[in-house]
């Protein structure tokens, strides 16, 4: 069952900590951001897929249906792992905040 901890899409603060460190370690209320970005419904989540290993990375969505294919998001190729997360950050907390990630 997903999580219920919401996310105040005013904390932009903790995707900016996200985002100058995406790997981690994270503070506590910024982990518990990216459980509850995990811990979200299988269909339509956002996932990072493994293109070419250790060397490029795309992103793609559940279909939340065991035995179908992920629907990979072709123009979203990257060669860093670490901006890979980035971008599925900012999907995700779009997705659960429905407010857009503007960071400037």
């Amino acid at each position: 069952m997903p999580s219920q901890y919401p996310i105040d899409p005013g904390r932009t603060d903790l995707a900016r900590e996200f985002m100058a460190n995406p790997m981690g370690p994270h503070s506590a209320a910024l982990q518990r951001i990216v459980t509850r970005m995990r811990d979200t419904e299988a269909a339509g989540r956002y996932v990072l897929v493994t293109r070419v290993p250790y060397q490029e990375w795309g992103l793609a969505q559940l279909s939340g249906q065991r035995g179908v294919d992920v629907t990979l998001l072709e123009d979203q190729v990257f060669t860093s792992l670490e901006d890979a997360e980035r971008a599925v950050f900012k999907m995700r907390w779009e997705l659960i905040t429905g407010t857009p990630l503007v960071l400037d």
